[in-house]
């Protein structure tokens, strides 16, 4: 049993935050738990923001009336969540999905390393409320939480559609390795069509790392594939996704080689956000 933890934050995102997350239950045969974090540095921002610039010899009746309006805020905040929560929850179980929804205070990289444990799996937007769509950011959060969190991750796509077929980038890295025997020890991956590529000169090692990872995602009863293709790990992997239809790319999540260092690096943006899939990434 897995615990699934969808982070809902009221993007475009959210509602399929909320199908990968019942997807997962489903192959994975966890519970749901969808969860809305209120930064409590955001809220506050603005009161010490006036307050610093009126200065000592301000009007008080002026700062009770700015708290006001920040307690004010906080209360919308905490209303707009339980909203967003309310939405998701009724969106899952109208699909026949078991689900808790908490709300909490704080940052969500602090209160996913209080929640999660090694049992978990964390799904997020690829981007969040506040992203700027005209610059094909990556939300802040999925970074923070890319280097933070002891359990994998899945960055929701804008949209859901059926996973079928899975691209495994394959560096040879302690990350994928992670990954691989996480996928080899569950269901998730069964009856799915799966290749496992590996960019780079295809030497003997290269070729002995892709038949160890076939045989350890045979096991879970994927039906595999293996490749190696020459070329820059970046552009060679969003081409292939592009061309070749994947619904699905797993790579590690954070580290020094190539590959692993395209989920926090310039070029993981466009390519994360251009391959339109989702990433499930095993740190």
């Amino acid at each position: 049993m897995k615990h699934i933890i969808g982070c809902l934050d009221g993007s475009i995102y959210t509602p399929s935050v909320c199908d990968h997350a019942l997807w997962l239950a489903q192959r994975l045969g966890g519970d749901i738990e969808l969860l809305h974090v209120l930064d409590h540095h955001r809220e506050h921002a603005s009161v010490v923001n006036f307050s610093g610039a009126i200065g000592f010899a301000s009007n008080e009746a002026l700062m009770e009336q700015l708290t006001e309006v920040e307690e004010a805020r906080a209360r919308v905040g905490l209303a707009k969540g339980r909203a967003i929560l309310q939405e998701g929850a009724k969106r899952l179980r109208d699909a026949g999905a078991a689900v808790i929804t908490t709300q909490l205070h704080g940052s969500l990289v602090e209160t996913l390393t209080a929640r999660e444990t090694r049992d978990s799996v964390v799904v997020l937007g690829k981007r969040g409320e506040a992203a700027d769509f005209a610059k094909l950011h990556l939300g802040a959060n999925l970074e923070r939480v890319a280097r933070a969190s002891i359990c994998p991750i899945l960055a929701a796509a804008r949209a859901f559609r059926p996973i079928e077929r899975v691209l495994i980038a394959h560096d040879g890295g302690a990350s994928i390795r992670k990954a691989m025997g996480f996928l080899a020890q569950s269901p998730l991956l069964r009856g799915l069509h799966v290749q496992i590529l590996a960019v780079g000169a295809p030497d003997q090692a290269r070729r002995t790392q892709l038949e160890d990872a076939k045989s350890q995602t045979e096991r879970c009863g994927a039906i595999v594939t293996t490749r190696t293709e020459p070329g820059d790990p970046e552009t060679t992997i969003a081409r292939i996704i592009e061309q070749e239809g994947f619904d699905l790319l797993v790579i590690g999540a954070y580290g020094h080689s190539r590959i692993r260092s395209l989920v926090i690096g310039s070029t993981t943006t466009a390519m994360l956000l251009a391959c339109r899939i989702p990433v499930l990434m095993v740190r």
